[in-house]
């Protein structure tokens, strides 16, 4: 039987480990030579319906690089057709939606997803996993309601929301219409996710950033409750990250989760001083990576002396990998971040 290696789960609950454990945002793809050679045989969308293809590129990086965890190769974007979002992911734009939410009419048509039959190639990818291929947890993840939102009413990426926020502000009985459809949504896929072998949870708000914390208390936090109110059953680690989000770190820490996932503009020791005591998870900055390692370790040993300070500390980036980063880097940085905080 299969070794499990667990200290990314134990760190995950707060618990003392031998080591800071350590996995990357976006370390599976865009910066592997052999992920790159696949990408000009098929497509993003080709690859997340070929279970054993995405497995493949699920594990590489867990076997390249020893991290403690992996992550699932799929787009956040993923279970959105189910419920009928017309979604395509166009190269060097990203998410592009032809049926965008525009009234409260556009909220009631969406439906509602079966994962077993509408994403039946996600949950095999993840048996898969978990019973034949990982010895480290998968972790499975979904988009939060307001950045799949932003998506869904802007049409597609957008550098200032302002149709999502006129939305929000402007239609509030649908916009909380929208929430609870996605929170639904969101519920029953992760659920899902878990049934089939993950084993931890990310919960990805890339772009609720862009709102001020009154407005996240008031249009965001109480699906954001019921969500990992509902999470919380199933008995394992959940996670919260977002991007330029440093606002929403206390928000986060109040919500029923285990994990808070910094970027690089709040230090941990930062965090600390505002009260979270849970596990933190970041959060060196991806640029860095392409900084001489010299500059990496120094930065890299500040983050884990904080991190190190208390139990509940998962090394990441404060972002994910990006396609100059060097593979043999982030080889480095894991066993560099393992040796380190063994001592």
């Amino acid at each position: 039987m299969r070794q499990i290696n667990d200290t990314f789960i134990k760190a995950a609950r707060g618990e003392k480990t031998d080591y800071t454990p350590v996995w990357f945002m976006r370390q599976a793809g865009r910066s592997q030579p052999e992920y790159r050679k696949l990408k000009e045989k098929y497509s993003l969308f080709e690859i997340t319906h070929q279970p054993e293809i995405c497995a493949y590129v699920t594990r590489l990086p867990v076997e390249q690089y020893d991290v403690d965890a992996a992550i699932l190769y799929k787009d956040i974007m993923s279970p959105l057709p189910s419920i009928g979002v017309d979604v395509d992911i166009k190269s060097g734009i990203g998410p592009v939606i032809s049926n965008p939410i525009r009234s409260a009419a556009d909220v009631e048509k969406l439906g509602e997803i079966d994962p077993e039959s509408d994403v039946p190639y996600v949950l095999e990818t993840i048996r898969l996993l978990t019973k034949e291929q990982l010895n480290v947890p998968l972790i499975g993840f979904a988009g939060a309601p307001f950045t799949l939102a932003s998506y869904m009413i802007e049409g597609g990426p957008s550098k200032n929301y302002n149709k999502t926020k006129a939305f929000m502000y402007a239609e509030p009985k649908a916009w909380y219409a929208l929430m609870d459809k996605l929170a639904e949504m969101t519920v029953t896929y992760v659920r899902a996710q878990v049934k089939a072998g993950a084993k931890a949870i990310q919960i990805f708000d890339s772009w609720v950033g862009a709102l001020n914390v009154a407005d996240y208390r008031t249009y965001i936090k109480p699906v954001m409750e019921r969500i990992f109110g509902e999470l919380g059953s199933e008995n394992v680690p959940l996670i919260m990250f977002g991007v330029g989000a440093s606002h929403l770190a206390k928000e986060w820490h109040d919500l029923p989760l285990d994990v808070v996932g910094l970027d690089w503009r709040l230090q941990i020791n930062e965090a600390r001083a505002m009260g979270l005591t849970k596990t933190l998870q970041g959060n060196l900055d991806p640029s860095i990576l392409l900084a001489p390692w010299e500059v990496i370790e120094e930065r890299t040993k500040a983050i884990l002396d904080q991190g190190l300070a208390q139990p509940g500390h998962i090394f990441n980036l404060g972002h994910g990998v990006f396609p100059e980063v060097d593979p043999d880097t982030l080889k480095r940085l894991t066993a560099f971040v393992h040796e380190y905080s063994a001592k």
